[in-house]
């Protein structure tokens, strides 16, 4: 990754893909996808629309720091699908992802190489149909203010372009706002001259 503070995902699932070797199909999809519970919905879904398919072998990732992971077989030999899937999420650099591929059997063995092979080559062409975007890891921030000082507080996140994403305007004002990871460090700085104004992280 290019910073410390940046990841790659998808919003969209991606179109389904085909690879074929002798006889076998292949289906390949990709989903965004926050969590396990997520992650099983979507695998009932898939496991419905090919209830006549031999194997349903996927990888996931999860967390901005790519930090959840798993893999599994699905009673093809050991590692010759799973991985060989979530070898493609580490290559494209992704996360939040759930990659899944469909087998139909077509009568002809076609060994562990020749798996790995055909899980690989259909989980690549899954991301390659998907749109991956770069998004960056923001801190969340709480600004307490008085009224009275609400203008100050709103003139130096337009100065800044800090992104507010949402406020309570009563006597006592709260804003929310979102900083980049490795900006975050100054974000004090920039309110600690307004007097009354008081500054904490959100976790």
């Amino acid at each position: 990754m290019e910073a410390a503070d940046l990841y790659k995902t998808i919003f969209t699932p991606s179109e389904e893909v085909l690879f074929k070797d002798k006889g076998s199909k292949f289906f390949g999809y990709a989903f965004p996808v926050k969590n396990e519970e997520e992650i099983n919905s979507v695998l009932e879904e898939i496991k419905n629309k090919h209830h006549k398919a031999r194997h349903w072998c996927y990888a996931w990732q999860l967390g901005k720091r790519y930090d959840h992971y798993r893999a599994n077989d699905d009673g093809e030999p050991s590692n010759s699908a799973g991985m060989p899937i979530y070898g493609q999420l580490q290559s494209f650099e992704v996360t939040n992802i759930l990659v899944v591929v469909v087998r139909y059997f077509g009568g002809v063995k076609l060994g562990v190489g020749g798996l790995i092979n055909a899980y690989r080559t259909t989980a690549q062409m899954a991301l390659e149909a998907s749109v991956i975007k770069t998004k960056t890891i923001n801190a969340e921030y709480k600004i307490t203010c008085q009224y009275p000082d609400m203008n100050k507080v709103m003139r130096v996140i337009k100065e800044k372009s800090l992104n507010v994403t949402n406020q309570v305007l009563e006597l006592d004002c709260q804003i929310f706002i979102s900083v980049r990871e490795n900006e975050a460090e100054n974000i004090f700085d920039k309110f600690e001259g307004i007097y009354g104004v008081k500054i904490e992280e959100v976790e």
